[in-house]
């Protein structure tokens, strides 16, 4: 039986996880407390409608989308898990380790499954090149480098590094395989007194793995890119470019002699099947609704919110 999944919050993202639902066929219902943005969902998508989330609740749906703003998150999805209720949260799953922990243990506690909308462990580029770190292609990993560069949309309510970096925080993990020993941060605030617009975080993982995340809504083009280096090989990919390729890059440091010397390859363009993330998300939150969610789940998105609050927590010290 199809299952039956509502959409909690009809704002821009919301939309396209509303969208993503109808064309998939797994649209049911709709949550939006703006009758009027309400009125312009429902003629497009014919679900049913709810301006309370308590009545969407009452109806039990297979799944729920959480796509409200951050400060929400908590407060809705605990009141979805206590009844036992599967839910999707947009990330961040919520604004303190203290909260996510405690959704956490209530859905262990009520059985519901939870995750979180890391949407970049669904994007099939991301994916292929965990398949070709763990292939051992480009040898020992060493460095793994993040940047999310654009002009806005600036935030009045979430600094930068919590806006933007959650996706990288996970594909860092996701990629080597744990969370990192030690964190290193710095930021800077000019638009706003107490918002940061631009930050950089160093992350030390065990097996000496290092890797770097630079964010900034204050930033002249945008940039989306993902370089990693290994002992034999590096890959980047820029998922803000036409093309989206993966690149590999046969180069690598050899010793001579008790010298270092420099060995080039041709390069390559790494094949993969260019699939929409979301669809990917989604698909697999509805797949596992009866199972176990295994990439992206709560404890994941726990992870992700404590690598979030440390960072804070060390550029708010610096002041």
């Amino acid at each position: 039986m199809r299952k039956k999944l509502c959409v909690i919050g009809g704002g821009r993202w919301g939309e396209n996880h509303i969208r993503t639902l109808f064309q998939m066929g797994n649209l049911a219902g709709i949550v939006e407390t703006n009758s009027q943005r309400m009125d312009e969902l429902l003629e497009k998508y014919p679900v049913q409608g709810f301006t309370q989330i308590d009545d969407a609740i009452q109806q039990e749906f297979d799944g729920y989308i959480l796509a409200t703003p951050a400060e929400t998150h908590y407060p809705v999805a605990r009141k979805l898990l206590e009844r036992g209720l599967s839910i999707l949260i947009e990330k961040p799953m919520a604004l303190s380790s203290k909260h996510s922990r405690e959704l956490l243990e209530i859905a262990g506690r009520t059985k519901a499954r939870l995750m979180v909308g890391h949407l970049l462990l669904f994007h099939p580029a991301i994916r292929k090149i965990k398949e070709i770190i763990d292939s051992g292609k480009i040898g020992r990993l060493y460095y793994i480098y993040s940047t999310r560069l654009n002009l806005g949309t600036v935030r009045t309510e979430e600094n930068v590094f919590w806006s933007f970096a959650p996706h990288d925080i996970s594909v860092l993990d996701y990629f080597v395989g744990q969370p990192p020993l030690k964190i290193q941060a710095k930021g800077a605030k000019f638009l706003q007194n107490n918002i940061y617009d631009v930050t950089i975080a160093q992350f030390e993982y065990p097996d000496n793995i290092h890797a770097h995340i630079f964010v900034s809504w204050l930033h002249p083009f945008k940039e989306q890119r993902l370089v990693v280096v290994g002992s034999q090989g590096m890959v980047s990919f820029d998922d803000s470019s036409l093309e989206k390729n993966i690149l590999y890059y046969n180069k690598r440091i050899d010793w001579m002699d008790g010298r270092p010397v420099k060995v080039e390859q041709p390069d390559e363009i790494i094949a993969y099947e260019k699939r929409m993330p979301l669809s990917e998300e989604l698909k697999y939150f509805i797949e596992n609704l009866d199972k176990e969610i295994n990439i992206s789940s709560g404890k994941t998105g726990h992870e992700v919110v404590k690598v979030l609050e440390k960072v804070h927590n060390q550029i708010s010290r610096e002041e």
